[in-house]
C-alpha cells in the first residue's frame, strides 16, 4: 500500500516543507515515541512539539530510530513565555535539541 503524497510549500531557500504535520500536544512522553514512529511510518515528515508539552525527548527518540534522512524531516517546537529574549531563546533552543 503506497502512502499518499502530502502537499508541500516551497520556502524562499528552495526547501519544500509538508503542509501537513503531526502534532504531539497532550501526548505523554512515554507514548510519544510510538505515536511519532507510527506517524513517520504513515508518511508524515513534519512533527510539531513544544518544550512545555514535556515530550520532546520522545519525539527525538522516534526521529533517531526512524532511519530517515535528517534532510527529509522537519521539527517545529515552540518557546514558552519565560524563554523570550535573545539569551533565553538560545538556551531554550539548546535544551530542545
Amino acid at each position: 500500500m503506497s502512502t499518499p503524497a502530502i502537499p508541500t510549500v516551497k520556502l524562499n531557500n528552495g526547501v519544500e516543507i509538508p503542509q501537513l504535520g503531526f502534532g504531539v500536544f497532550q501526548v505523554p512522553d512515554d507514548e510519544t515515541t510510538a505515536a511519532v514512529s507510527s506517524a513517520l511510518e504513515a508518511g508524515y515528515r513534519s512533527i510539531d512539539t513544544a518544550a512545555i508539552y514535556g515530550n520532546e525527548t520522545g519525539v527525538g527518540r522516534a526521529l533517531a530510530a526512524s532511519g530517515l534522512p535528517r534532510e527529509d524531516l522537519f521539527v517545529t517546537t515552540k518557546l514558552w513565555n519565560a524563554d523570550q529574549g535573545y539569551d533565553a531563546t538560545l538556551r531554550a533552543f539548546d535544551a530542545s535539541l
